[in-house]
């Protein structure tokens, strides 16, 4: 049971971060034609994301130390050790990359940067996505890894 519980939980995982990444973010900015608005919305649910992400490795941590016998140690610490990169990437996004990037949108409150504001805010973006395709990518080897 602790083995279909864990590979339920990192399927849930990585299929919100592929849907949310991959499919829900772009396609808001290519239908919406307000992109503050496509921006505000996608925010919003890389925000929900980050926290089911946290969920999701603490229940999936759990789940590795509650059934240590159920996987070789081996393993067990792959698995681990993949988990915990994961939840870094969703920290380091959520606590340390993302304020940094709503602080700049409130100080232009009417979505208009100046050029250097909107030359910070396309670096920390750039970092939030190569930080966010890390995490996709460790998900995709936490699921090929799971058996």
């Amino acid at each position: 049971m602790p083995t279909r519980i864990r590979i339920l939980v990192a399927t849930l995982w990585a299929g919100s971060l592929w849907t949310i990444g991959f499919i829900v973010a772009p396609t808001l900015f290519a239908t919406l034609s307000d992109r503050v608005l496509a921006g505000n919305i996608a925010g919003s649910l890389f925000r929900a994301e980050a926290w089911l992400s946290i969920a999701c490795a603490l229940i999936l941590l759990a789940l590795l130390q509650w059934a240590p016998g159920v996987l070789e140690p081996k393993r067990r610490r792959l698995l681990g050790a993949l988990v915990l990169s994961m939840l870094v990437c969703a920290l380091v996004s959520h606590f340390g990359i993302t304020p940094l990037m709503s602080e700049l949108k409130a100080q232009a409150p009417s979505g208009i940067m100046d050029d250097a504001m909107r030359s910070r805010f396309g670096m920390l973006h750039g970092v939030s996505t190569l930080v966010f395709a890390v995490q996709s990518l460790l998900a995709g080897v936490l699921i090929w890894k799971q058996q």
